[in-house]
């Protein structure tokens, strides 16, 4: 079992610590060299090889977390240990990812992959539950006893506290992208159709745009752009994503009923063009229900490495809870 965070004593704890962060997605892996305030001393982004298969992603992340050692080493730092975050259905607690669709991954023992190849401790952890820890802790949804971290990346998937307590069922729980938003919609990599991932995740909002324009632009960014320009296409699948998620998004205050909503991941980057029409939506659709403040996560695409950095230093033994990031972003 991990240990529980505490303070490193002052002989042990030295400047010249660190850990490394590394935040796996679908479409990029995103690393970084952690200090103990948790700011980033060095960062590496790479494309994330999916179409090359399973293990060729496990080798890019041995590839990156060997290299941010070096770096760490070449500044003078010393990596006690690393966190890991990943997609999916993720058991912490023994290190393995169980189901991780986007990346081809069933029932690997990732923790004990990457500490044989690299040498290095390693915390396994889950990439929304550890950009919602960052955010509850640091960012946007702190002191907020109800809350809910939904990262809409490649996928889509929340991190949930309630009174307090954050909610993993074993690894189970979050799964918002795949409650069905549009029964008659598309088939959902999980085996499912109409899934919210179907429709309002970045890799969803791409893919509609280009079979309906019949020509390609590489990713949500450019979408949104044309969508704020008045492009008939864009702003078709823009708004389709919107209802979507609100559709998402008033089901889970139904059950859960969060004070705050907070929007991470590559498609929140969008900013006012997606949390303006989100909250109009979601309020068109809530009755008795608490209403919650919607807004962007402070951590940005960012949440998910930070995190995991959360995770690393807790293993290493520090608690990180004094650490001040950026404010939350209302």
């Amino acid at each position: 079992m991990r240990p529980e965070p505490r303070p490193l004593p002052t002989e042990t704890a030295t400047p010249q610590d660190s850990v490394l962060a590394l935040d796996i997605g679908g479409t990029g892996l995103k690393g970084a060299v952690v200090d103990r305030t948790l700011a980033p001393v060095e960062t590496l982004r790479v494309s994330t090889p999916r179409a090359e298969g399973p293990s060729a992603v496990v080798d890019a992340v041995t590839d990156l977390l060997t290299e941010l050692r070096r770096r760490a080493h070449d500044r003078g730092l010393h990596p006690l240990h690393a966190g890991v975050v990943v997609p999916g259905i993720v058991d912490e607690a023994r290190g393995r990812v169980l189901w991780a669709v986007n990346l081809g991954w069933r029932d690997l023992p990732l923790a004990a992959e990457l500490e044989q190849r690299t040498g290095l401790r390693v915390t396994l952890g889950h990439d929304v539950r550890a950009g919602g820890t960052a955010e509850f802790l640091h960012g946007a949804a702190r002191g907020a006893r109800n809350a809910l971290f939904v990262a809409l990346g490649t996928g889509v998937a929340a991190a949930l506290v309630c009174d307090g307590v954050a909610v993993t069922s074993d690894g189970y729980a979050g799964e918002l992208g795949h409650l069905v938003v549009d029964p008659q919609g598309l088939p959902c990599r999980c085996g499912g159709v109409g899934c919210l991932e179907t429709v309002a995740s970045a890799s969803a909002v791409v893919a509609g745009y280009n079979v309906a324009a019949e020509r390609a632009v590489p990713g949500a960014v450019e979408v949104a752009a044309l969508a704020r320009r008045g492009d008939p296409i864009a702003q078709a699948v823009w708004e389709r994503a919107v209802e979507g998620l609100a559709k998402a998004l008033a089901s889970a205050a139904t059950l859960l009923a969060p004070e705050r909503i907070v929007l991470g991941g590559g498609l929140a980057e969008a900013g006012p063009l997606l949390l303006d029409p989100l909250r109009v939506a979601l309020a068109d659709r809530l009755t008795f229900q608490r209403r919650p403040v919607v807004v962007r996560a402070a951590l940005g695409d960012h949440a998910g490495r930070a995190g995991a950095g959360i995770a690393a230093w807790r293993s290493a033994g520090l608690d990180t809870t004094a650490a001040r990031l950026p404010a939350p972003a209302l």
